[in-house]
């Protein structure tokens, strides 16, 4: 895997045994860098204060989509640049095209193993290696 797995990653989920399970995901990838956030304003503030390399996080949470923290982030500058992968329940068409548009950079439908988790994060890093 080309990725740098140096880099911080942000997971950002309402549901504390989905931030568990993707922080576990990510450790069997290979990454140790790992944060995570309880909800889109949660994530902002952090990402505000750290630069993060990958940002994976949920669609569904309150008081802040996920959908809602991708259109903050790529509307932020300083932020705009950082690779997000949403992670949903749903595979919806029109919240993928939703997201897309938004400019996500990958879309994870749940539930998902460490292959597949593998396989979106090296798509959104294809320059590397």
């Amino acid at each position: 895997m080309a990725v740098d797995l140096s880099m911080s990653v942000l997971v950002v989920d309402d549901y504390n045994t989905m931030i568990r399970i993707i922080r576990n995901l990510l450790k069997q990838l290979g990454f140790e860098n790992i944060d995570d956030a309880s909800d889109g304003s949660a994530a902002l503030n952090k990402m505000r204060t750290k630069k993060y390399g990958l940002v994976i996080s949920d669609w569904n949470m309150e008081p802040m989509t996920g959908f809602d923290l991708l259109k903050e982030v790529r509307g932020d500058p300083n932020l705009a640049m950082t690779p997000f992968i949403m992670v949903t329940a749903e595979s919806k068409t029109e919240n993928v095209i939703a997201a897309k548009k938004a400019g996500v950079n990958n879309y994870i439908v749940k539930p998902f193993n460490a292959a597949t988790l593998k396989t979106k994060i090296e798509a959104v890093f294809p320059d590397h290696g």
